[in-house]
This record gives structure tokens, C-alpha cells and sequence, in this order.
């Protein structure tokens, strides 16, 4: 029972919707956005960040929890500020 306990805690882990959602993890230690900032000119990187700031704070609490796009868009807000 307790190896088959583990085997289903393995695939029921919490995620982080916020800070490191799921969906976004392409490889370990590389999500999308690690990605897009490569792929991106600076200040295109710079306009996205401020662009998916934008749209959370927007749409707050039409698609997920009000919360939690809060705290999406400073996310962005943060990575903006901590990327100059």
C-alpha cells in the first residue's frame, strides 16, 4: 500500500499556478517564459512582460480567481522590475 501511495503522490503534487504553473514547465529548470526571453529583443521581452502585467489586471477575476490574477500580474510586475 505504501509504494502504491507514492506512485499516486508522484502525479497528484501541488502546483503553483502563480509563480511556476505547470503548463509552462517545458523542461526541468525551463519554463516558457525562459524561452521567450531568449527568443525576444530586449525590448520586446520588456513589452511582453508589461503587456501579460496588463492583461492579468485587466481581466482579474473574469477568467481564474481575482487573487490569483492579482498576483499574476505582479509577477510580471516583479520580473519587470527585477530584469532592468
Amino acid at each position: 500500500m505504501a509504494n502504491e501511495d507514492t506512485y499516486v503522490a508522484s502525479f497528484t503534487k501541488t502546483t503553483d499556478n502563480v509563480n511556476h504553473p505547470a503548463h509552462y514547465q517545458l523542461f526541468p529548470n525551463q519554463e516558457a517564459i525562459d524561452i521567450i526571453e531568449l527568443a525576444l529583443s530586449p525590448d520586446e521581452f520588456v513589452g511582453y512582460l508589461k503587456g501579460n502585467a496588463l492583461k492579468y489586471r485587466l481581466r482579474a477575476g473574469k477568467k481564474n480567481s481575482l487573487e490569483e490574477d492579482i498576483k499574476k500580474a505582479m509577477w510580471y510586475e516583479k520580473r519587470l522590475r527585477e530584469w532592468k
